[in-house]
Parts: structure tokens; C-alpha cells; sequence
């Protein structure tokens, strides 16, 4: 996952390894205020992608606990209908993108940024991230057998979210841009009900008869992830970037004039607003993350009104920070991480470094210390990045 706008610029959208030392200090009244939840609930988000994940579903039937296994079957997506804790954390990100786009946006109209610029500007992360997420998906790349080509990817589902969301911001008002969503949601709720399938009929939402497994077989070239079936496909974008417009939302509260308490009452009553229409609505358009259902869109997005609201709460209201830092190292270098991830294997070094203090211990267990130090590595890396102030943005 990547975002560029963990660290809201106004540089051009090129991916660059870059050091903060060097770059001058804008005026303290010229400066946006920064808010550290938003920096650690992105870290809380990519500490799973980073091997947290693993780490906790290795853990089922190893310990004899009846709650550790719970959470460790909560880090797996279910196989259709359904909703898992694993299922939120996409989600979460595109709605952290969202978080901090007013931010960005309103930094650089600060700044004399035209709206034609800002939307190149949007494009060109986009198209980067299309690129960077074919990589992702499909290295080494099968340039010869192009049918074999996943284009689907969730770096390029950011991507999409995060330029039309611009789009939506510079030119709508909140209340309009909340229309929209809801327009989108009823909408691909309608089409999905109504628009018939070819040998199946309206209204199917099994995997093998639903309008989204359809629509791209027959317009989406390449590989698909299920064969027949791509979650990150084409229909599902549009339900997704409603997480990235609700993200911008929450921006948007946390960047008002009003006291902490209030903006931590908005953020949990549109938390608890979209969590309840979100079951509500599931009870006859099923949560479903494979296809990214309406229902789905607003508990995660509610989820993540509720998660951004609970850390304000406890690191920008209360101050207690130091637990945050931690998060802190991995939020600030998400796009780092991610791409590291798929590339790098942290579990050899992690195997030869602490393959010794673990050999011991029962076999079963030696997996689950092997991953326990791979995302050691991976938190260590990063805060050498940290320190050395090098963040990699788009």
C-alpha cells in the first residue's frame, strides 16, 4: 500500500528517496499543524501488511488459548460473504489516503497551486501508481505472455481513489461530496440486483454469477486473481473510492476551527452513523469484501471514522504519545514498506540471526519466531529511515 500523502507535499509526483534535512523550514504560520494519530494509525494499518499479520494467524492451535486462535482467524479474509478483522485493513488505508488529502490540497491552493495543476499533479501519482502496483502484482513481469498480466493491484486502486477524490474536493462542496458516495453506493447496489448476467440472471451474488465477475471477464484483459474473478478489477473501484471521499471527510473535521471534543464527536457519529447503516444494509446486500459490497463500504469506512477518532482521542487530545512512535516509524514510510515487502525476504536474515535462540524450542514454534523477527527486521529498517529522515513519497 503507498500514499503520498503520508507527508502532504507540493513537489512534483515523482517517487523519490528523500532526505528532510536538506529542505528549508517553512514559516511556522505558514505551516500546517501536524497530527500524529493520523502518522500512527497509517503505522497501525501497514504493521499487519508488514508481518504482524503472519505473525498472529501462525499462532492458531500453537498456544492452547481459545481467544489467541480468535485472533488469529481474524487475519484471514473469509472465502465469500463475511467479515473479518483482516478484511478492514485495505479499507482503512484508502480511507487514511483520503484523511489527508484536504490537507495537501488546501496546502497547495496556500501555495498558489492552480486547480489544473493539482489535478496533474493527481494524475501523474496515479499513473506512478498503476505502474508501481503492476510490478507489485506481477514481477517478474511476463512481458511475452502480456494474457498473463494481473492489472488489477491495489497500489493502483489508491491511485484511482486518490485522483478522483481531487477531483470531487476542488469542485464540491461536503454535503455534495457525501451525495456522491451515496449515489455510488445506491447505484452499484442497483446494478448488482437489477442488471441481468448472462446465464445467470439479476440479482446473483454468488461468486460465479455476480454483474462485478462478469463485467470483467468480459472487459478486463490479463489475469485475473480468482481466474474467473478479480476483486481489484474494474467495477468494484467505484464502491471503493467512497472510503477515500468519507477518508476526506474525516480531513476535513480535523481541519475545522472547532474545539478537540467536537471534532471527536463528529468523527464518532458519522463512525456509528456508517457502521449502522452498514449492518443495516447487510442484512439484504451481504458485507462482502470481494466485491467490495455497499454494505461492506460503509462498516469499513464507519470502522475508520471510529479507529482515527479513538487515536486523536488518545494521542492529540490526551498526549499520551510514546506508546505512538512505534506506529509512527511505519506510517511515515508506508509506500517504503509495501514495496519492501514484496521484494525483500526479512524471514532468511531474520532465520540466521535469530534462528539460534529459537532452535530449542518445539519445531511448531520455530515459524512463528522466524516470523516474529522478519517484522523485527522490518521495523528496524524503517527506523533507520527514520532517523536518517529518508521517506520515500509519490
Amino acid at each position: 500500500m503507498a500514499s503520498s500523502t503520508s507527508l502532504p507535499t507540493t513537489e512534483t509526483a515523482h517517487p523519490t528517496l528523500v532526505s528532510t534535512r536538506s529542505q528549508e523550514k517553512p514559516d511556522d504560520d505558514k505551516k500546517p499543524k501536524r497530527l500524529l494519530s493520523i502518522d500512527a494509525l497509517r503505522g497501525f494499518d501497514m504493521l499487519f501488511i508488514s508481518g504482524a499479520g503472519t505473525f498472529l494467524l501462525l499462532l492458531e492451535g500453537k498456544t492452547g488459548l481459545a481467544w489467541v486462535d480468535a485472533i488469529a482467524l481474524q487475519m484471514d479474509h473469509p472465502d465469500w460473504n463475511g467479515f473479518t478483522f483482516y478484511d478492514f485493513i485495505f479499507p482503512l488505508f484508502l480511507f487514511i489516503a483520503g484523511v489527508s488529502l484536504p490537507f495537501s490540497l488546501n496546502k497547495g491552493i496556500s501555495l498558489g497551486m492552480s486547480k489544473a495543476e493539482l489535478y496533474r499533479k493527481a494524475f501523474r501519482r496515479m499513473l506512478i501508481l498503476i505502474v508501481l502496483g503492476l510490478l507489485y502484482k506481477n514481477a517478474p513481469i511476463t512481458f511475452f505472455e502480456p494474457s498473463q498480466i494481473r492489472l488489477g493491484s491495489v497500489l493502483g486502486r489508491i491511485g484511482f481513489a486518490g485522483f478522483i477524490t481531487t477531483i470531487l474536493y476542488l469542485n464540491f462542496s461536503a454535503k455534495a461530496r457525501i451525495g456522491w458516495v451515496a449515489g455510488i453506493l445506491l447505484l452499484y447496489y442497483a446494478a448488482l440486483f437489477l442488471i441481468p448476467v448472462p446465464g445467470y440472471g439479476a440479482g446473483d451474488l454468488s461468486f460465479e454469477g455476480n454483474l462485478v465477475g462478469w463485467f470483467d471477464r468480459t472487459f478486463l484483459p490479463g489475469r485475473m486473481l480468482q481466474g474467473t474473478y478479480d476483486e481489484l478489477g474494474l467495477l468494484t473501484q467505484l464502491p471503493a473510492l467512497c472510503l477515500t471521499v468519507l477518508g476526506a471527510a474525516a480531513g476535513d473535521i480535523l481541519r475545522t476551527s472547532l474545539t478537540d471534543f467536537k471534532k471527536l464527536q463528529q468523527l464518532l457519529f458519522a463512525g456509528l452513523v456508517c457502521v449502522g447503516l452498514g449492518l443495516l444494509w447487510g442484512i439484504h446486500f451481504p458485507i462482502n469484501k470481494h466485491l467490495w459490497t455497499s454494505s461492506f463500504v460503509l462498516l469499513t469506512g464507519g470502522m475508520a471514522f471510529l479507529s482515527l477518532g479513538l487515536f486523536f482521542w488518545i494521542i492529540d487530545m490526551l498526549h499520551f504519545r510514546r506508546w505512538a512512535f512505534f506506529f509512527q516509524v511505519i506510517g511515515l514510510n508506508s509506500l517504503t514498506i509495501y514495496l519492501a515487502y514484496r521484494f525483500i525476504n526479512f524471514g532468511q536474515p531474520a532465520e540466521l540471526l535469530f534462528g539460534g535462540l529459537y532452535a530449542p524450542t518445539p519445531e511448531i514454534w520455530h515459524e512463528v519466531f522466524q516470523s516474529l523477527g522478519a517484522l523485527a527486521l522490518v521495523w528496524l529498517f524503517l527506523f533507520f529511515l527514520y532517523r536518517n529522515k529518508l521517506f520515500l513519497k509519490v
